[in-house]
């Protein structure tokens, strides 16, 4: 298995075989178009999740077959992250003797990048949602998932921010159980974290099936009631959204912002070149939902955040956010 997962979309002219044990299939979003302008979701769960009721756990599903929907920069490290967990158990099964070497190949060969959403989704045990950070289009992906994917299959969200129990609702009452938050950190074979969320309707088996696919993967999990920004951007993106307050009213340059922060707290980047790194629109629609659905002032984004959105300055991604990234050498912005 190559350490990058390479992506070219084709067209799934029939079902794919499944993958033992583990195997990622990586769908380009197409038919999905984002929403003019910014939808709040102004839902925030209930208190009465699995975590708060500390229910017993039942064994996890045997997932054999993942489908990431979303091949941006989260979804191509997703798949990078699910078939490095398959090709090392695939070489279990061959140094035990369980499977030829033919066989193993054969399955790596399986492994590609789909535009037919529903063929994909019918073929996983899991599917991973990794779309962009917006609300409506989250819900909307989620009403086709949950009439194309198997009636056993986990309907997994990748969302930084967005209630996982209204997008669970957008799934249909069948599927709701089967709906959760499943957070990973950019980049994706790097971070070792995933914040798992259960949401209202979340099934105990679909929690524990979720915690155990993320330790396959390699990952350490920690749990999050369903609020907006769960835990990391609940604490996070008010942090950026500060050091931005501070650049626009002249405190001080981006630069001893960064470097005040990096060495005075001892992080490895500063909130600034962070944001560049996170992408200043994802840190504007993270935001925008803890700003909708808390409604305290101090959630409001910074208006030279929304400025640098509004003219493409979107950070590393784009070539130029706070700091301009287009040449070796970064220059000032």
């Amino acid at each position: 298995m190559p350490p990058l997962l390479a992506l070219s979309a084709v067209a799934a002219a029939s079902r794919r075989a499944l993958l033992p044990p583990i195997a990622a299939a990586v769908v380009a979003r197409r038919g999905f178009s984002s929403p003019a302008g910014s939808t709040v979701d102004a839902a925030i769960s209930a208190g009465e999740s699995l975590l708060a009721a500390q229910q017993p756990l039942p064994p996890p599903l045997d997932v054999r077959t993942v489908t990431v929907v979303g091949a941006g920069q989260m979804g191509v490290g997703i798949a990078h992250v699910a078939a490095l967990a398959a090709d090392a158990l695939l070489e279990k099964d061959v140094q035990r003797g369980r499977l030829s070497r033919e066989d193993k190949q054969a399955a790596q060969s399986r492994l590609q990048a789909l535009d037919d959403l529903a063929a994909a989704a019918a073929a996983a045990d899991l599917v991973v949602e990794a779309v962009p950070e917006h609300p409506a289009l989250k819900r909307e992906l989620f009403a086709t998932l949950g009439d194309a994917a198997k009636p056993s299959a986990v309907l997994a969200t990748n969302t930084s921010s967005v209630s996982v129990t209204r997008i669970a609702a957008a799934a249909g009452r069948a599927a709701a159980p089967r709906v959760i938050g499943m957070h990973f950190m950019n980049p994706v074979p790097v971070m070792k974290l995933v914040e798992v969320i259960p949401g209202l309707q979340t099934s105990p088996l679909t929690l524990a099936t979720t915690l155990d696919v993320a330790k396959r993967m390699g990952k350490i999990t920690a749990l999050s009631m369903d609020y907006p920004g769960f835990i990391a951007n609940r604490i996070l993106m008010p942090y950026i959204n500060e050091a931005v307050y501070v650049l626009q009213e002249g405190i001080a340059s981006r630069e001893d912002i960064d470097t005040t922060m990096r060495l005075g707290t001892n992080v490895p980047m500063g909130p600034l070149t962070l944001a560049d790194f996170i992408g200043l629109d994802t840190c504007l629609a993270i935001m925008r939902v803890l700003h909708g659905q808390l409604g305290d002032s101090k959630y409001r984004p910074a208006p030279l955040l929304m400025k640098y959105v509004d003219a493409g300055r979107l950070g590393r991604k784009s070539g130029e956010g706070f700091y301009d990234y287009r040449n070796t050498a970064t220059k000032a912005a």
